[in-house]
């Protein structure tokens, strides 16, 4: 591969940002009939992946497209680039949009949900802001579609309006909006001041965009403070967002906090990581292992947690705040393949991830409960709901072929790179307690007799429309086991110096 990038200024990088923000007013415009409000979520969202998936055989061969939109000060504009990176979240996002669509239809109208349009408006915009912050070409344009999305899912968060969904949705504006004024804001002036500029260090992961004479100690406060501004990602101690915010819809919890929201903030710490720093600054000043530690440490907590909770959603949330930090611990490791494997992470995560809450949904459609103690023999009148929560769990337990196995196998291979003991100690005993919190679901499911005095005869599947996209998501999460290079190609495009 040419190790000097070939740079095109080409509008295509700002084609999915524009599909996706039309899209909300079409919604609304058709929000008195729903066959055609929904239609253009299907319509649009096919049509984003298809631009999206249009520019993979260029990016593939080492091109990057970028565009800028307008100019606000030297070194301070709206920018877009379409790069290796920028493909692995843009192409999950866009594509996981398309068959949640068909599963929110399936939920929201068997549950009869009200206020369906601000919804679907919403969800909408949180997709824009998703394709926004992939297709960022700068620090400022990364910080603008980043606080869309925490502003257009609040209203998701708190859908149900009881005291519950507000106190959740206060947690969730606090967190974020507050994380991201008070430690991601002042990075990117300080970033500024001392860079002159905010663009993003574009083909070249190892050089960064910090001068060589800026002040070590000034250069890692900056990088502490877009860590802690960048709480989508989850990261012990600001995680208590998460699980708070389970109290949304399924859809929501599946796309925005298996997806878009949480996978736009470790695709934030990525981009800024390897962009923004560069592995030489990263290695040099001696930010990766500590990043890894506390990335490590957030991945065995948040497991231990998980394993003490009997609400399905919850159990979920922890194990996403968990896995979350896989992504950035192997990134932090400063090897390839520590980075191809926490990268690849971000799409291997989301298939398996999406299918154990649209699951869930499934679940707490049918019964209306989401305690797992109550699930016992409920696989056998659902089992095609629990064989999908079955396939998903493969991938979290790392058994071949499903993704998460390749994930695992990129950050052992990381961690021996990089001679790093401890996290890939850490990454095997993940999958223990993967095993240990996901494995009794399925069990109970299809082998326990039912608790006494629950009918599990009342019960049956969900609706279509919510069980033929949530198998097809299991299923991609096997078959993409099978092509381990679909997602590391762009990894590889994207890091050019392997």
């Amino acid at each position: 591969m040419d190790p000097n990038p070939d740079i095109i200024t080409s509008v295509r990088p700002l084609i999915p940002v524009a599909l996706t923000f039309v899209s909300p007013f079409l919604i609304r415009l058709m929000a008195r009939d729903k066959n055609r409000r929904e239609a253009v979520s299907f319509v649009l969202a096919s049509i984003t992946f298809l631009a999206v998936v249009s520019m993979a055989p260029g990016i593939l061969k080492g091109h990057i497209y970028t565009f800028t939109l307008f100019t606000i000060m030297p070194g301070i504009k709206v920018s877009f680039c379409a790069d290796g990176l920028s493909m692995v979240f843009a192409l999950i996002s866009s594509f996981l949009w398309i068959l949640t669509t068909s599963y929110n239809i399936g939920y929201m109208r068997t549950l009869k949900e009200h206020a369906q349009t601000r919804y679907y408006v919403c969800f909408s915009v949180a997709i824009f802001g998703a394709q926004g912050v992939a297709f960022a070409g700068n620090i400022f344009t990364l910080y603008l579609f980043y606080e869309i999305i925490t502003l257009f899912t609040y209203p998701l968060v708190a859908h149900y309006q009881n005291r519950e969904a507000f106190e959740a949705g206060k947690k969730y504006l606090v967190y974020l909006l507050g994380t991201s004024k008070l430690f991601f804001l002042p990075a990117m002036i300080l970033t500024y001041v001392l860079c002159g500029t905010l663009d993003f260090q574009l083909g070249d992961i190892h050089k960064g965009i910090f001068p060589d004479d800026a002040n070590p100690a000034l250069v890692i406060a900056v990088y502490v403070l877009f860590l802690a501004g960048l709480t989508k990602t989850a990261m012990m101690p600001l995680h208590g967002w998460l699980p708070s915010a389970m109290v949304a819809p399924a859809p929501v919890s599946g796309l925005l906090h298996a997806v878009a929201v949480v996978k736009a903030g470790a695709f934030s710490v990525c981009r800024i990581m390897l962009s923004c720093f560069g592995l030489d600054s990263l290695d040099r000043l001696g930010l990766g292992t500590p990043t890894a530690y506390v990335a490590g440490f957030t991945i065995i907590a948040a497991g231990l947690i998980a394993l003490t909770k009997d609400d399905i959603k919850a159990r979920i949330a922890y194990s996403t705040v968990s896995h979350l930090s896989y992504i950035v611990m192997g990134v932090a490791m400063l090897s390839q393949g520590g980075v191809e494997g926490g990268i690849s992470a971000i799409a291997h995560d989301a298939f398996p991830k999406i299918t154990l809450f649209f699951a869930a949904g499934c679940i707490i459609v049918v019964t209306g409960s989401k305690k797992i103690s109550l699930m016992n023999g409920l696989g056998r009148r659902m089992p095609w709901t629990f064989g999908a929560f079955a396939l998903a769990t493969l991938s979290f337990i790392g058994l071949a072929p499903a993704s998460g196995f390749l994930s695992k196998f990129y950050l052992i291979t990381g961690a021996t790179d990089a001679k790093q003991i401890i996290p890939m100690l850490v990454i095997l005993a993940s999958v223990l307690l993967n095993m240990a919190y996901f494995g009794p679901i399925v069990i109970r499911g299809f082998f326990f007799p039912p608790v006494k005095g629950v009918n599990m005869e009342q019960y049956a599947e969900a609706p279509r429309t919510m069980l033929i996209p949530m198998f097809m998501i299991a299923v991609l999460s096997i078959l993409i086991g099978f092509y381990p290079q679909t997602f590391v190609d762009f990894v590889d495009a994207y890091g050019r110096f392997w």
